[in-house]
């Protein structure tokens, strides 16, 4: 049961995934999305544990380090692809599995069978196939830090939804305390962005009413003029310009996000059943296959062309996945 449970949450974070693709082609805010995709959660699981009238006991409090741990994996993800190599940082967050299988180990003695083992080395090889890009080398590894940073802590946003399970948190109460850690870290992150940036547009004001002083036309008006023709294409302020290129509007950002989280929340409400019944390795793993469906969408929406290390490593993904079915 613990497979279906876990299938049915790698399509939602596929779904997950493709809606994330889309919306990166947009100029939009990234921490006011991701606020929105948190608050989504947050009011989902909120109304789903009052309806269901699962427990608030002590347990469930764990869910405030999940909010935490998901916050840093997802903050230290955008900031490798914002500042080092797009494919390495794509590569790590493969990899959490690994990190998974090791600690669960360590943690709670959990072994993997032959055929598990044989499995798992499969799927991840594959995954890893799916998200290598050739340009990798040791002279090229800009972001590998942040890269490994994600890598850990979705590794370990894994093995806390496992925790939470065996000391018998409530699913609904947990995940609205995630969300809700989640929501307030990236609302904070939003507002200090709003704050740098208003710092930045002062200093450039500051400059440019210096370098207007002595025009024909006022200090304050040729300052003015010099700050929009200053700032960026879609910050506020600045002159007429196309809507795609002024961005979307804090509101219509955060709605977007609200409905985005939809799929994110239905996520972790399978995942969590799934990593209470199942080997917390393996879960990990068959949620990692999310990454199979927005290839696909790559290949039919997208119609982008497969290379022959996507193909292969497609391949053995799914094999993997036959051969886990087959051992479970």
């Amino acid at each position: 049961m613990w497979f279906l449970f876990a299938a049915a949450s790698a399509l939602c974070f596929g779904l997950r995934g493709i809606l994330y693709q889309w919306t990166s082609q947009r100029p939009l805010n990234r921490n006011l999305l991701l606020l929105g995709v948190y608050a989504s959660g947050t009011l989902i699981a909120l109304v789903a544990a009052a309806v269901t009238g699962q427990a608030w006991t002590k347990p469930v409090w764990i869910g405030t380090l999940l909010g935490l741990f998901s916050f840093i994996s997802n903050a230290a993800m955008y900031k490798g692809y914002s500042v080092g190599k797009a494919s390495l940082v794509a590569m790590f967050t493969g990899l959490p599995p690994v990190v998974v299988v090791l600690f669960a180990y360590v943690l709670w003695g959990e072994k993997l069978n032959t055929a598990q083992l044989a499995a798992f080395v499969v799927i991840v090889a594959g995954i890893l196939m799916i998200r290598y890009s050739n340009d990798i080398s040791l002279k090229n590894l800009q972001g590998v830090h942040w890269g490994a940073i994600t890598m850990l802590f979705f590794g370990l946003t894994d093995l806390s939804s496992k925790q939470a399970t065996l000391i018998g948190a409530a699913t609904l109460p947990t995940l609205a305390l995630m969300y809700g850690t989640g929501s307030l870290l990236f609302a904070a992150a939003w507002l200090l962005e709003r704050k740098q940036e208003a710092f930045a547009r002062a200093a450039i004001r500051a400059g440019c009413e210096e370098a207007a002083a002595g025009t024909e036309a006022g200090p304050a008006e040729a300052a003015d003029s010099m700050v929009r023709e200053a700032a960026p294409a879609n910050a506020p302020g600045r002159g007429p310009a196309p809507a795609l290129a002024r961005g979307w509007s804090p509101g219509r950002t955060l709605v977007w996000g609200m409905f985005v989280g939809i799929t994110n929340v239905c996520g972790m409400i399978l995942a969590m059943p799934a990593f209470a019944a199942g080997v917390t390795g393996l879960v990990s793993v068959v949620i990692a296959m999310n990454v199979v469906l927005v290839l696909f969408y790559a290949r039919f929406g997208l119609k982008e062309k497969f290379s022959r290390l996507e193909s292969g490593g497609l391949l053995l993904a799914l094999i993997g996945i036959i051969v886990l079915r087959l051992a479970a």
